[in-house]
Order: structure tokens, then sequence, then C-alpha cells
């Protein structure tokens, strides 16, 4: 008996908001650096979460592929499981050796978030793509949010300190991971387990399935307007991430004090609150984005380096709250309408590959800066300020770029205008 499209979403949704109760991750430069671990603020920033961003790479296409293989739920589960090891190592451990090995499996944990992502569109209908769509996402910023309100809510009240948020966090990796068990399995995936009218060898089934993503990307990136909006995508998703990784070493710096009472899950809390709002506000909106798309990302990109320019810079830590919160509802806003018009452009079949890329580019890219700012062996190994100094240029010169783009379009359109004008007159 096929099971209903709603019992699979709701299904899948559980197993999303369940795995985003994770209260100690606004708070989790404060843990590491605290007297539960053996290890220095230096080598947190330059070795520990660098380490996460490599496994991450490294480990995102090879997933991608195998979750496809694999189809899908066992990928599902293994993340969780990635998870119970990861939090299981940083409540038990203590070495920069053990964290250095728990970045692999948190790696691995985010690394196989595609498979959460792209289960549905194969496990239901297409006619039903928007509808889980929404449900899919609502439960992750749902569960982010209730997260961040909960962690704050046991930190300002002195019910728990830093440590034990961890404890919640890995009870409720433990129920989504047991919860993926009931998911029901995919029979055919998008590339390795299609339908077919004649049985086909292994040999002949891989060489279609490679091929057939060979041909999606030739078709989607093909399109001069996904390959414009694909890179801003990218690029502000490299930034968004590098931002949300150390902000709250920027936060620790400013704050100078290990008493003050941090706010930081309510800050989260609140960003991601704005951000699903922003996100249901372009569902409203009627712009034609590719007339003023540039203009839009120009803007957006530049009032984001100037809010991380200011929080560089400023002294009061609710400054840099506000400012983190603009920028982050920002790049939600942004980062929805840019995935909406990549979407528009190509085929459906072909959406987690080609958001996949983008990811893979915009991890790359993360990985470059992280290297150049953050590590001290081969980059400049920037204090906190001075990172976040370099990350406000970095969004100030992506707005640049895309402005060089608009007003290039612009011209180009007001030529093309001109000559089909002159040669309607000649005729």
């Amino acid at each position: 008996m096929e099971i209903s499209w709603l019992l699979v979403s709701l299904l899948l949704c559980a197993f999303g908001f369940l795995k985003e109760i994770r209260p100690s991750e606004p708070f989790i430069y404060e843990f590491l650096i605290g007297p539960w671990r053996n290890v220095t603020e230096e080598q947190i920033t330059q070795q520990v979460y660098p380490a996460g961003t490599y496994s991450y790479l490294a480990l995102l296409v090879v997933v991608f592929l195998i979750t496809d293989l694999a189809r899908y739920k066992p990928l599902i589960v293994f993340s969780g499981l990635c998870g119970i090891v990861g939090w299981s190592l940083l409540l038990w451990t203590t070495s920069l050796r053990d964290l250095l090995i728990l970045e692999v499996f948190y790696g691995s944990f985010m690394a196989c978030e595609v498979a959460y992502y792209t289960y549905i569109y194969a496990k239901v209908d297409k006619r039903y793509y928007q509808q889980v769509t929404s449900h899919t996402r609502a439960a992750i910023l749902g569960g982010r949010t209730i997260s961040g309100i909960l962690g704050q809510l046991l930190i300002s009240l002195n019910v728990m300190d830093f440590r034990q948020l961890n404890y919640i966090t890995l009870g409720a990796l433990s129920v989504a991971t047991f919860w993926s068990l009931f998911l029901p399995p995919v029979k055919k995936s998008i590339y390795f387990h299609q339908e077919t009218s004649l049985p086909l060898s292994k040999t002949k089934k891989t060489k279609q399935a490679f091929n057939t993503m060979i041909q999606h990307l030739k078709r989607g990136y093909s399109n001069a307007h996904t390959v414009k909006w694909s890179i801003w995508w990218s690029l502000a998703t490299c930034g968004f991430v590098q931002v949300q990784t150390y902000i709250q070493t920027l936060w620790s710096a400013i704050v100078g004090d290990q008493d003050y009472t941090q706010y930081n899950g309510a800050v989260e809390a609140v960003l991601t609150l704005t951000g699903f709002l922003g996100a249901l506000i372009v569902g409203f909106l009627r712009v034609n984005w590719s007339t003023w798309g540039e203009v839009v990302l120009t803007c957006c990109s530049l009032i984001q380096g100037t809010l991380m320019m200011v929080s560089a810079q400023t002294d009061y830590i609710v400054v840099s709250y506000v400012c983190y919160v603009v920028f982050g509802a920002s790049f939600h806003f942004m980062i929805t309408i840019a995935s909406s018009e990549i979407a528009t452009f190509i085929e459906e079949d072909s959406y987690g590959l080609i958001f996949g890329i983008n990811t893979f580019a915009a991890l790359s890219f993360q990985t470059i800066l992280m290297v150049v700012v953050v590590t001290g062996d081969i980059g400049f190994g920037l204090q906190p300020r001075g990172q976040f100094l370099v990350y406000g240029g970095y969004h100030l010169v992506l707005g640049l770029i895309f402005l060089i783009i608009a007003v290039y379009n612009r011209i180009s359109s007001a030529r093309e205008q001109v000559i089909e004008s002159k040669a309607f007159d000649a005729s």
C-alpha cells in the first residue's frame, strides 16, 4: 500500500525539526574556551573550525553521489549517527585531537543534509513539490527558532551551563536518528535508480546516470541568467557561513567578560524568524528580477558589507547583535530570490545537482577565505575584529562586482534599443 505524500512529508519534517534542536550551538564557542576543554582560543579558530569546513567540502560531492546511489534514507540515518558521535565526543573528550576528529563527523553531518532536502522529491509526486518544500523548510526553521529560545532561557535562568546544553542536543539527535528509521524507503532516484521500460545492466545504469548528470549540468549552466545568480548564490553563501561560523568569536572579543550573560540564543532565534518572514515576503513580490536583479543584489551586498564593518569596530555588543540579525535577514531574503531565479531556468530533476554544485563552490570559496584570513600558518591569522573587517570588505567587493554588471547590462540594453530603433526607422 502506497503511503500518502502528506504522511511522508510529516515523517521527514519531524526528523528535520528534531535534528535542529541544538540549543548548545549558539554558545558552542563559549563552551569550547571554557574550563571543560583543554584547548586555546587560537586552536579553536585556526585549527578546529577550519577542520569542519575542510571535511564538509571534501565529503559534499561524494555524499551527493552516494545519496542518490543509496536512495536517500541510509544517508539520513547516517547523518543522525554522525551527529550522535560528534556530540558524544564533544561531551566526553577534552583534547585537541579529539576535537579535530569531531569536526570530521560534524562535516559529515552537515554534508548529509543533501539527503534530507532531496529525499522528498524522490518519494512524492511532482504536483506536491511546492507543498513538501514548504513543509521541510518550515520544519528546519521551526526547530532552529525553538532551539535558540530554549538555549537562551536555560542559560539566562541559570538552569544549565554551556556544557549541559549539549546533553539536550545529543538527546534530540538520538531521537531524530531513531525516528529516521521509520522513513519509508525510496525505490527510485533521479540518477542511479531511474524507472525504465527495459531492464539494464549495472554498467549501463551507471553510464546512463552520469550521462544524465552531464546533460543536466550543460543545460543548467548554459543559461547566462542561471550562471549570474549561481555566482552570487555561491559567493553570498560563502560569506554568510563564514560570518555565522566566527560571529561568536567576535562577540566574545567585544564583551571580554566571561561572566557576562550571553544572548546568542535569542539573537539566533530572532534571525531565524526574520529570515522566515523575509522568505515569505518574497513570495508576494511582483518584480521583474531579470531587470532589477543586479540592482537589488548590489544594494543587499553593500548593506551587508557595511553592517559587518560596523560590527567589527563597535564596542557595544547590542550593536553587533543588531548588525548580525539584519545581515542574516537580508541574506535569507536575497538567497530565497536567488534560489527561485535559478530554479526557474533549470529542469526540475536537476535541482539537487545544480544546488549541490553551487554549495560546493560556496564551500570552496569559504575554504580559501578561511585559509587566507583565519589560519596563521598559511594566511594572516587575524584576530576577530580584523577578520570581520575583511568579511565586510568581501561583501562590499561583491556589491561592486554586481554594480558593474548592472551598469554594463543597462548600457548594453540601451545600445540594443538604439540599434533596433535605427533599424526600424531605416525600414
